[in-house]
């Protein structure tokens, strides 16, 4: 009952939020309006009142959400500020187009996971490996922009924009689809031996059954405790799809969003975030649907655990390499100046002068490269931080943590960053927070595992048992217990938040210019992509390495950066132990365990 309280109260705030945004924008609406409407009137503030009244700006923000509210109830979305159109035919026309890439996108993650599953039904052995973990590691922009360069510039295959017809599908469809089909089949490729390794399949096999009719009754298996992150998956297409829309310029409710947040058009924003909430949560109560489905009436209730997974594990030479090539890069490029601007200069190639080459400007790539590496991983290190100490506050809370983190699960962090960037404005702080409010629900859920354990444990009933305050129980022995093993998990989820600034930072909702973020730097490179593609491929490359340095570091520490525990509860096997709490009386002696 609590968990479902906090769940509606935090989609409440989620759509008050929305229908505040006029409110709470920074920027003045009447103005927006104003220009929008005659650029060449002069923004009186006669003018400005007018408009504000015409709108209904002036009531408060209760009487706005209220007669937001009350039109939503209707099906009115409102009038765009920018355009004077109907709000709902535009989302509506945009949904359509998003569905229908978000539909291919899924062929794709089916065509990639079953290639991925299939060589492991096969041996009946072995995991998916690091490959499919490098590939549900990729970011969706980068690689569409990689795409985009190779497919569409250099080979000339495909268009590289536009709506047209079937062909102007296959590489956004691609770029959206791949990275989900790297996680589909991780995930069931990861399942698998162990569901393989079960008593039923040695009892079918010895019966003559036939290994067509086991490999499907193996899947049937994996995949109702999988399902719930099928639907993570599925809503992370609905965040990809903003960035995917973006490169390629496709009409969708992606690129409509981002669109309307940059040019303040509010009611056309609060209409394409609705759409995305809705398909975000709309895919997760799909996946629960299908999930009693595959369960069936007999165990729909009981369930379903699967074996614990055996991942592929890489070797610590791995992560040292990547995490090398990376460090020198950035140390070579901290020594060099970013912002000097070279007019003679511009686009130069590759040289010993300029290792990286320079961008439109004149620019060191390298420099820049280097300086927004220093950047953009001290801004993740500070939103781990802040992550880890919210999860082991909730950790405490699991009632309330698992109602917040079903809502803050549907928002990706680029629909996040759409609405704090409409509030607040573009900026590196707006950035870090957005991925900082949805980040901290795998941690949570590690430290509520660990803290319940850790309240279960024989040496914590003898601390009470002699007499032990709460408080002395909490801080030596709760928090100590917890808080390292979620330490190393937020140390391993640090280049996956570094990898969600740089989205950000590509949509231009992050770091603005100047500043030296690598995914500004490849949102700047795609105007001069065909005469100077090394611009656009160094921090194309830099992010495909931390990518791989986020996946390699967590299969060598025994951690897949993905779930709930990573690296080892650190509450089994525990060393020796005494306790330095004083007993209350004399007669109580201390306990060693």
């Amino acid at each position: 009952m609590a968990g479902a309280l906090t769940r509606a109260g935090c989609l409440a705030a989620v759509l008050a939020t929305v229908g505040l945004l006029p409110w709470l924008s920074g920027n003045d609406p009447a103005l927006t309006v104003l220009r929008a409407r005659s650029a060449e009137q002069e923004a009186t503030a006669e003018a400005l009142r007018a408009i504000r009244v015409d709108l209904g700006l002036d009531a408060g923000p209760l009487a706005l959400l209220g007669s937001w509210a009350a039109a939503l109830l209707r099906g009115d979305l409102g009038t765009s500020w920018v355009s004077g159109t109907a709000v709902l035919p535009s989302v509506t026309t945009g949904v359509q187009v998003s569905l229908t890439l978000m539909g291919a996108a899924l062929v794709v993650a089916a065509v990639v996971a079953c290639a991925l599953v299939l060589p492991v039904l096969v041996r009946g052995r072995g995991s998916a490996g690091a490959f499919a973990a490098m590939l549900a590691a990729v970011p969706e922009f980068l690689l569409a922009t990689v795409a985009l360069l190779v497919c569409g510039v250099w080979l000339g295959w495909l268009p590289t924009s536009g709506w047209q017809g079937p062909v102007h599908l296959v590489l956004p469809a691609v770029a959206l689809g791949v990275p989900a089909g790297g996680l589909l089949g991780r995930l069931v490729a990861d399942a698998l031996p162990g569901v393989l390794d079960e008593r039923w399949v040695e009892l079918w096999r010895g019966s003559g059954v036939s290994r067509a009719r086991v490999a499907g009754a193996a899947l049937r298996r994996v995949l109702p405790p999988l399902v719930p992150q099928f639907g993570m998956v599925a809503v992370g297409l609905t965040g990809g799809a903003v960035a995917v829309e973006s490169v390629f310029a496709v009409p969708g409710i992606g690129r409509s969003a981002l669109g309307a947040a940059k040019a303040q058009d509010l009611p056309l924003l609060q209409g394409a975030v609705l759409a995305l909430l809705a398909l975000g949560l709309a895919a997760g109560l799909l996946a629960a649907w299908v999930r009693r489905r595959l369960l069936g009436p007999a165990l729909r209730d009981a369930g379903l655990t699967l074996p614990a997974a055996r991942p592929a594990r890489v070797r610590p030479v791995v992560p040292i390499a990547l995490g090398g090539v990376l460090l020198t890069a950035v140390v070579w490029g901290l020594l060099r100046d970013p912002y000097a601007v070279r007019t003679g200069a511009r686009l130069a190639a590759p040289s010993w002068t300029h290792p990286l080459g320079t961008d439109g400007l004149g620019r060191d790539v390298l420099a820049r490269l280097g300086h927004g590496a220093a950047s953009t991983v001290g801004t993740a290190a500070a939103v781990c931080a802040v992550s880890l100490l919210l999860s082991l506050v909730l950790g405490f809370l699991p009632t309330f943590a698992a109602g917040a983190s079903d809502i803050a699960n549907a928002l990706p962090p680029v629909i996040v960053g759409i609405l704090v960037a409409a509030v607040a404005g573009p900026g590196t702080g707006g950035a870090a927070l957005a991925v900082g409010l949805i980040s901290w629900p795998p941690l949570a859920a590690h430290a509520a595992a660990l803290t319940q354990e850790v309240r279960a444990s024989s040496f914590l009933t003898a601390q009470k048992a002699i007499g032990a305050p709460p408080r002395w129980i909490l801080t030596r022995h709760v928090l100590p217990s917890v808080a390292g093993p979620v330490a190393r998990h937020a140390v391993l989820r640090l280049p996956g938040i570094a990898l969600a600034l740089a989205s950000l930072g590509f949509l231009g909702l992050g770091a603005q210019p100047p500043a030296p973020e690598w995914g500004l730097l490849l949102d700047e490179s795609r105007a001069y992509v065909e005469r100077a593609p090394w611009a656009a491929l160094a921090p194309a490359v830099a992010l495909a390495l931390l990518a791989g340095l986020a996946v390699s570091l967590g299969a060598s520490l025994g951690g897949d950066g993905r779930s709930g525990s990573a690296g080892g509860s650190g509450v089994r096997n525990r060393p020796r132990y005494r306790s330095r709490f004083r007993p209350r009386t004399w007669k109580e002696l201390p306990l060693e365990t």
